[in-house]
């Protein structure tokens, strides 16, 4: 059983996210300090230092917790048996948790920390596939699970990244009638 997070904690780490996110628009991370996530959440320091040790443990907490909602997103495509519609539907949970969350991955690519959305993206749908294939069986070629995995993962990682980056070029519909016409039917 999963144990429920005081509300004081949740909310003096959404403070602290929050605070980060909008820090990392203006400036690069390396140049923000714990004063200055202190001062933006309207925290003390004393407070900030109870939950992490410095800011790059803030900072992994932070990717951590976008990786659960992400995968808690996923786990709605767990009922789809056809590989293509499997995939089309992770491409699309995946976008849709982006947009939802599009204000906090833009600013982490304003910082030039694109590698960093690309790391979330990628950890994430490597373990949605990975559990996918394992309960379904669906690997039925001579290619490793592995090297598929990879192949599909970075088309998939590169359009998203494209797309947010794209400041709206393309609408999240017409990016997945792309990929629709893009992946064959049968994987």
């Amino acid at each position: 059983m999963k144990e429920k997070m005081d509300l004081r904690v949740f909310k003096t780490k959404k403070a602290l996210y929050d605070a980060l996110i909008k820090l990392i628009k203006d400036k690069a991370f390396e140049e923000i300090k714990v004063a200055d996530i202190c001062n933006e959440a309207f925290i003390n320091r004393s407070t900030f230092y109870a939950h992490y040790n410095d800011k790059y443990e803030l900072l992994i907490d932070f990717i951590n917790h976008l990786k659960d909602t992400m995968l808690k997103d996923l786990e709605q495509n767990e009922q789809i048996v056809n590989t293509k519609k499997y995939y089309m539907e992770m491409i699309s949970l995946i976008l849709d948790h982006i947009e939802s969350k599009k204000e906090i991955y833009s600013s982490i690519l304003i910082s030039n920390q694109s590698s960093i959305i690309v790391d979330i993206i990628r950890e994430v749908a490597i373990k949605d596939i990975n559990k996918r294939i394992e309960i379904s069986h669906m690997h039925k070629t001579s290619v490793p699970t592995d090297i598929m995995v990879i192949f599909y993962l970075g088309a998939v990682t590169s359009v998203c990244m494209e797309w947010l980056k794209g400041k709206d070029k393309y609408t999240k519909e017409e990016i997945l009638k792309y990929l629709e016409e893009l992946i064959p039917d049968m994987i």
